[in-house]
């Protein structure tokens, strides 16, 4: 996985000393000495993963929530080979390669693409070059990186393999942030998985869920993110908020906007 903790969303603002890095295994290490140039790339992308991770399931049971001060950046919750887990591990590898592909296009990094000047592997039968376009040195440096980790003979790897393989394909098809089918045979941008994920209602440091007490939900839905559903049978609260907004915003010519400044009042629901 490519979501081991904290210290790599820092990564991209630092000067980096691989060694320094936790829960790298000797692969990942050696990438990041022969490649440093493109480890703040990498970082970069599991920060964007990370977050739109977050976006993503906002309104839902279990949001993505990270831990700042562990090592395992989700907790429990990458322990078991749930939905949730397949999603982090799809998101945090089309994040490094989407990254990786816009620093490329952007010039930041020299050693993108089809550079003859950088051939030699971090790891067998991998090269840098020979690639039609960036986005397929994105797709290399995510499956170098991330599956570096992921080389044993059982279920869990090639489930892990399997979905960082589908966010990177997703990613390099240009389609976005993918939502998955669930009920038919997979193909390669379906994630796997085969574990039941927890219901994620109560606190539960085993399985890493917070829970949802204290969490915003929304009265008029008869979705996910709804008070009913969200709330977990147990009711809702309401307070009111007040708000400071812009408001009636006028263009003036030639060329600013002008608003004033008015206080509004809100309905704010959350889970008991």
């Amino acid at each position: 996985s490519l979501a081991l903790g904290q210290q790599y969303s820092s990564l991209g603002s630092q000067p980096i000393l691989c060694g320094s890095i936790p829960g790298l295994v000797p692969k990942q290490l050696r990438f990041c000495r022969n490649y440093i140039e493109i480890m703040p790339s990498v970082a970069e992308g599991v920060k964007l993963g990370i977050q739109e991770c977050q976006h993503q399931f906002r309104g839902r049971r279990w949001n993505c929530t990270t831990i700042d001060d562990s090592l395992a950046i989700f907790g429990p919750v990458l322990d078991k080979a749930t939905r949730e887990s397949a999603f982090v591990h799809a998101i945090a590898s089309a994040g490094v390669a989407f990254a990786v592909t816009r620093s490329c296009a952007e010039g930041t990094s020299t050693i993108c693409g089809c550079d003859s000047h950088h051939k030699g592997p971090p790891g067998d039968g991998w090269k840098w070059g020979g690639c039609s376009e960036d986005a397929d040195f994105g797709v290399l440096v995510s499956r170098e990186f991330a599956d570096a980790r992921e080389n044993r003979p059982d279920a869990r790897s090639a489930m892990n393999r399997h979905n960082n393989e589908a966010g990177r394909t997703v990613s390099a098809h240009g389609t976005g942030w993918a939502k998955y089918a669930l009920f038919k045979p997979p193909t390669e941008r379906d994630l796997v998985y085969y574990e039941n994920s927890p219901n994620f209602c109560e606190p539960n440091p085993e399985t890493g869920s917070f829970g949802t007490r204290d969490r915003t939900c929304n009265v008029t839905s008869h979705g996910i993110d709804g008070c009913d559903l969200l709330c977990c049978g147990r009711g809702h609260n309401t307070r009111t908020e007040k708000r400071k907004e812009k408001c009636h915003c006028i263009f003036h010519w030639c060329c600013y906007v002008s608003c004033q400044e008015c206080t509004r009042v809100y309905d704010v629901h959350t889970c008991k």
